[in-house]
C-alpha cells in the first residue's frame, strides 16, 4: 500500500497518519535505523540537529539520550503523539514540533539533518522543493543523512534511484559528498511479506541508498 504515497502533501497526510492511528506502520520499528547508528559512530552529527519526519521518533530519542541537541519534526498529528508518548515512557525529554517538511516555517540553523526515509515519499518536483527548503533552514557547511529505499531491488515502500538523489541536491547549493548502497531495516503486514517471500515475522533488511549532502553558500 505504501508504493502510493506519492501524492501531493495535503492527500498524503492521511495515508500516514492512519498508519500511526493503526500502528501499522512498516517503518515503525522501535529501535534507532543501523545507518542513523553508524553515521553517530562515525562523528557524522554534530551541532544542531533536525529530525527531519521523524515518525515514532526513535532517532530524536536515541540521539536525545546521547546529549545531542535534537529538534524532531514531523507533519503526523499521530506520529508526534507516539513520537512524544515513547519518550516519556523512555524518560527522555526529546523535542518533537509539527511541521511541513517542504516548507519548514520558522526552523534555521541546523548543522546535522537526519532524513530516514521521507525523501523516497516526494514526488520529482517535490524532491528538488525540498533540497532547496533544507537548504534555506540549514547553517553554513552542514550535512544532510538521506536513507532512502533504493528501487534495485522490492521492498515494502516506494523506492528511489540514486539518479533522484543526484538531481535534487546538487550545486550550487548543495555538493553531494557521498551517496553508497546501504540497509533499511523494517517491518512489514503479512501481506507484504507473503508478496516479497519474506519470513512471517522479524525485522527485514531492505536495500537502501545512504547519501551525505552538505551545504553549500555560493547561492541565496
Amino acid at each position: 500500500m505504501y508504493d502510493a504515497v506519492r501524492m501531493d502533501n495535503a492527500s498524503r497526510l492521511p495515508t500516514f497518519d492512519n498508519a500511526y492511528q493503526r500502528r501499522s506502520a512498516p517503518w515503525v520499528i522501535g529501535e534507532p535505523q543501523p545507518a542513523v547508528l553508524e553515521l553517530e559512530r562515525a562523528g557524522l552529527i554534530t551541532g544542531r540537529v533536525l529530525d527531519i519526519g521523524c515518525g515514532a521518533g526513535e532517532h530524536t530519542i536515541h540521539l536525545t539520550r546521547l546529549g545531542y541537541d535534537v529538534l524532531g519534526v514531523d507533519f503526523a498529528p499521530t506520529a508526534l503523539e507516539v513520537a512524544r508518548e515513547n519518550a516519556t515512557t523512555q524518560g527522555v525529554p526529546a523535542r518533537f514540533e509539527t511541521a511541513d517538511a517542504l516548507s519548514l516555517i520558522g526552523l534555521s540553523g541546523f548543522d546535522t539533518v537526519i532524513d530516514s526515509a521521507l525523501f523516497h515519499v516526494f514526488a520529482t518536483e517535490e524532491q528538488q522543493r525540498y533540497a532547496r527548503t533544507l537548504h534555506g533552514v540549514c547553517a553554513p557547511g552542514a550535512r544532510v543523512h538521506v536513507l532512502a529505499l533504493s528501487d534495485r531491488t522490492p521492498g515494502f515502500g516506494p523506492r528511489i534511484s540514486d539518479a533522484a538523489i543526484r538531481a535534487a541536491f546538487t550545486e550550487p547549493l548543495w555538493a553531494l559528498d557521498q551517496l553508497e548502497p546501504d540497509i533499511y531495516r523494517a517491518d512489514g503486514s503479512p501481506e507484504d511479506r507473503a508478496q516479497l517471500g519474506l519470513p512471517a515475522e522479524g525485522l527485514v533488511d531492505m536495500t537502501a541508498w545512504l547519501a551525505t549532502a552538505r551545504r553549500l553558500d555560493n547561492s541565496e
